[in-house]
């Protein structure tokens, strides 16, 4: 009987995970790319798309930018027994950059979301926003407005 070699899954080149409740619960004023501070076994696990940015959020902290609570999954053959998948990872921007967030942070009340993550030119790149909260009646009318563009692109399709 042959025996079958149980491959690896491929890493995805460019991986992109996109944190969905970025745009659903704020409204994105400007983005900005950063680059993130990451061991060898983060890297790998980031490039299989084993990343979840849901409940994660960015704080700027003594003059430098931190990525707080993205959760990064264990590379399976890591050998690494204290790892911490929800650690703090610093964010790479410039001096200037950070100030610059710094102050749009305090003066118009907003929040750094990481909205996405991804590979470029082999090395990972989070993009962040500068968003503020979507109050519940915000969501409803983005839902209704979705909807009735929905339904006038079918009408004009003529699938009613």
């Amino acid at each position: 009987m042959p025996t079958r070699k149980i491959q690896n899954p491929t890493p995805l080149r460019g991986v992109h995970v996109r944190n969905k409740r970025a745009s659903r619960d704020y409204f994105i004023l400007e983005s900005f790319e950063a680059g993130i501070r990451l061991l060898g076994s983060e890297v790998k696990s980031v490039r299989l798309g084993r990343v979840t940015l849901e409940q994660s959020f960015a704080r700027v902290l003594g003059g430098e930018a931190f990525l707080v609570n993205a959760h990064i999954a264990p590379y399976q053959h890591a050998k690494d027994d204290k790892y911490q998948p929800a650690r703090t990872r610093q964010l790479l921007l410039h001096k200037k950059q950070i100030d610059s967030l710094n102050g749009k942070l305090a003066s118009q009340g907003a929040t750094l979301i990481p909205i996405s993550i991804y590979e470029k030119n082999n090395l990972i790149k989070v993009q962040l926003g500068l968003g503020k909260s979507k109050k519940q009646f915000d969501k409803r009318r983005v839902m209704k407005e979705r909807d009735h563009k929905r339904r006038i692109d079918q009408e004009l399709r003529g699938k009613v």
